[in-house]
């Protein structure tokens, strides 16, 4: 990981599309600082695309797609993506699984939550459980006393136990059942709104985020950048970003976001 000071003026300018983590990424200590939101709105007012990639729940993106300076998002760690139509005042949101199946894979990750809760002691179904369409989240340090990563790892493995997918995030273990992630669904966003094929225009696009969930899209995009928070997980991630800004959490991203209005 390279300072961001780094990262050229050159391949700065070539940046349309900003797409980000939510938590620890755009927040701090839970919280979303004027700076992080600020920048957003600079952002988007300049043109470029603001794509927030969370592990948070359909609930939340609703909320975020109507309200923030944001041109869309994706969910879930991909399993959907939402966009407010403000011209047509209408939500689109794309599942990458129909009502019928996410309704069956909530019955078995509900048998699940019941044997991790049981298994691993002082974990907790995340707070935001009630506004999630596809995933079960597991909270190891969000409103319960932090775990250790010898815990968080076995909630991790038994999803995996059972078929499922897992990621571990800087706040939850997150499972699903289904072969789609944050960078697959980000595909489809790309593809299905913008016709942009993702391949051909990596180089126009920054993925900002700080943990391993985060992991698909620090390894496919050459300009990825972590907030410095990043070093709290790094030995839980199999890919680094290439940046990495001084500050932690929303107030890396606000200088992440000011070094590229910088180079337009």
């Amino acid at each position: 990981m390279r300072p961001l000071i780094e990262f050229s003026r050159e391949a700065r300018a070539k940046i349309r599309y900003v797409l980000t983590d939510i938590d620890d990424t755009l927040t701090n200590d839970g919280q979303l600082p004027a700076a992080a939101y600020m920048a957003m709105e600079k952002l988007h007012t300049a043109g470029i695309k603001v794509i927030p990639i969370t592990g948070r729940p359909a609930g939340w993106c609703d909320h975020i797609a109507r309200m923030w300076p944001v041109d869309g998002l994706v969910g879930e760690n991909g399993a959907f993506y939402f966009r407010y139509d403000a011209e047509s005042r209408k939500m689109v949101r794309r599942y990458f699984k129909n009502e019928t199946e996410r309704v069956e894979d909530r019955k078995k990750l509900k048998a699940l939550e019941c044997k991790i809760l049981e298994e691993i002691p002082g974990c907790a179904v995340a707070a935001d459980q009630a506004y999630r369409e596809a995933d079960l989240a597991i909270d190891f340090c969000e409103d319960v006393p932090a775990l250790p990563m010898t815990e968080v790892r076995h909630i991790a493995e038994m999803f995996s136990e059972v078929g499922a997918e897992a990621k571990i995030s800087s706040i939850h273990v997150n499972g699903w059942f289904g072969g789609y992630d944050k960078l697959s669904m980000t595909r489809t966003f790309l593809k299905e709104v913008y016709g942009e094929d993702l391949d051909a225009i990596r180089e126009q696009v920054v993925f900002c985020g700080d943990s391993p969930n985060d992991c698909p899209m620090f390894s496919f995009f050459p300009h990825g950048v972590g907030v410095a928070n990043v070093k709290d997980l790094e030995q839980e991630m199999d890919a680094l970003p290439s940046w990495i800004t001084p500050e932690r959490g929303g107030y890396g991203f606000a200088q992440l976001a000011e070094a590229l209005l910088d180079a337009r």
